[in-house]
């Protein structure tokens, strides 16, 4: 239940590409070419003047002017899913409470209710879940978005009749179930099942369907499952959901580092630049706030077998539209990469500075199930000034 939230100011969209096991800063945005810790490797130019990034992504290289990169993000969790955790929801880890995602979040203030398809869908997996905000702004997922969609049609076995005369019968049970049993968990199963019927019989459901695209749309995001899926992403923002996750998996290089972010990067490249060139073209660009990252860094030291162990200091953030500036770099870590010299950001920080460029107040107070007032992030969060474009 919200308490005294702020007016909303005009609705806007958000893509999180997320790197799932913490992405190499050493091998995407802040390499070290020629010394010890940088490894093999290089770094080219980009649309920003003075600003090098790895010479594995050079479509990226060129798209950097609209974005800004972040190059001093530090983390309080160390290990894979409590660092996810606070990645996802700004807050780290409490028993007590399960704190709602940054998807959830936009689902609710953004969201439209009335509208067919869900408004939070993460694609390439499961994401973090709504937390005291409620079921209803769980995200739908998409495993993986070169297949058709499981369990989104009525088995070809029955037909259209019979199906409603079955869902008929269904809602009949739910409700003489509901009429003698109460609470969140009855109308949570309810919504779900009334909401996936809606969700069966939108002509949206057309959205996930890849094949409507130009053969060289497609080819252009590249044929991974990353690729097509910040692909649907671009269609489902277009459509009307407000909040795509889409996630690249492999990230969690211990061994073998260099090979495997080399790979990683050659799926990452196309997909990017494309989706922020055609979220350009489509005049999508300054209602959709994308946001590039992971849950932490990689160590600029190289240990054994080639690998970089987990980093929470001096990792990257890379994020642009949604109305704010563009080609700005925000921090700098040592000339090694183990330590940040200048302007330190923290997870609640970011969170503040996606909330704000979405137009959601970060301070928005809500009470959870037991009645706690909480806030979206954390009363020490300051933002990052620098991102956000003034009036």
């Amino acid at each position: 239940q919200a308490v005294a939230a702020n007016p909303k100011v005009a609705s806007k969209n958000c893509i999180l590409l997320w790197m799932d096991g913490g992405p190499s800063q050493m091998e995407t945005f802040d390499p070290k070419p020629g010394t010890q810790n940088g490894g093999p490797t290089r770094s080219i130019k980009t649309s920003i003047p003075g600003v090098e990034i790895s010479a594995h992504l050079p479509q990226m290289a060129e798209q950097l002017r609209h974005l800004n990169l972040i190059r001093s993000m530090v983390s309080t969790e160390g290990s894979h899913q409590r660092a996810k955790y606070l990645g996802h929801t700004g807050y780290n880890p409490q028993p007590t409470i399960q704190h709602p995602s940054l998807g959830a979040i936009v689902s609710e203030e953004l969201g439209n209710p009335d509208f067919s398809l869900p408004q939070f869908v993460s694609i390439g997996g499961p994401s973090f879940g709504p937390g005291y905000l409620g079921q209803e702004h769980a995200p739908f997922v998409v495993n993986d978005p070169r297949k058709k969609l499981e369990n989104a049609e009525p088995p070809q076995s029955v037909d259209r009749d019979r199906f409603q005369s079955r869902l008929a019968m269904l809602d009949r049970m739910e409700r003489r179930f509901a009429s003698s049993h109460s609470g969140s968990k009855v109308r949570d199963h309810h919504d779900a099942y009334r909401q996936a019927v809606r969700f069966m019989n939108a002509p949206e459901m057309a959205t996930f369907d890849l094949e409507q695209e130009p053969s060289a749309v497609r080819s252009a995001y590249g044929d991974s499952q990353f690729g097509q899926g910040c692909l649907m992403a671009r269609r489902l923002i277009e459509t009307g959901v407000r909040f795509v996750e889409v996630t690249l998996r492999g990230w969690d290089t211990h061994q073998d580092n260099f090979t495997r972010t080399t790979a990683l990067c050659e799926e990452l490249d196309p997909a990017f630049a494309t989706l922020v060139k055609e979220l350009l073209e489509r005049d999508l660009w300054d209602s959709t706030l994308v946001v590039w990252m992971g849950e932490f860094g990689r160590k600029p030291r190289i240990d054994a077998q080639d690998g970089r162990g987990h980093w929470t200091t001096g990792w990257n953030v890379v994020m642009g539209g949604g109305g704010l500036e563009e080609g700005r770099v925000i921090g700098a870590t040592s000339s090694d990469g183990e330590e940040v010299i200048e302007s330190q950001v923290g997870i609640p920080d970011l969170y503040h500075a996606i909330l704000t460029g979405l137009g959601i107040d970060p301070f928005t107070e809500y009470l959870t199930p037991l009645r706690r007032p909480i806030t979206f992030v954390n009363d020490k969060a300051q933002g990052i000034p620098e991102l956000i474009r003034s009036a």
